[in-house]
């Protein structure tokens, strides 16, 4: 019988990680959030993991372009979100506090989750 060491598995426990979810519907602007989230992380020598990039969701819609004839002719419109994860290992307050103080420009949903 083996049994796994207490210290080990308590130790893997108190480990707390700090979890960013970023969204976006341009990419660009995205990508320009998550470099400036990664570069005042790095700034105050905290550990990441990431940028993850996640499937990106799109939302499809068709319209009929007439009102009641024409049932051939149609649009189709679709919405792109772009997501994007990234982990902070072990965050001091001061990387907390830095991170809700961050000014990122509109259009770009962040989640973060201790």
């Amino acid at each position: 019988m083996v049994k796994a060491k207490p210290k080990e598995t308590k130790e893997a426990e108190e480990k707390q990680k700090l979890r960013i979810r970023v969204r976006a519907y341009d990419h660009k602007i995205l990508d320009s959030s998550v470099k400036q989230i990664v570069d005042t992380a790095v700034r105050y020598g905290a550990e990441i993991v990431g940028p993850v990039p996640l499937p990106t969701e799109i939302k499809k819609y068709t319209v009929n372009r007439s009102s009641f004839v024409h049932k051939n002719a149609r649009e189709q419109f679709e919405m792109r979100v772009h997501r994007r994860v990234i982990d902070i290992l072990d965050p001091t307050p001061r990387v907390v506090e830095a991170m809700t103080n961050l000014n990122l420009p509109a259009g770009v949903d962040i989640e973060v989750k201790m």
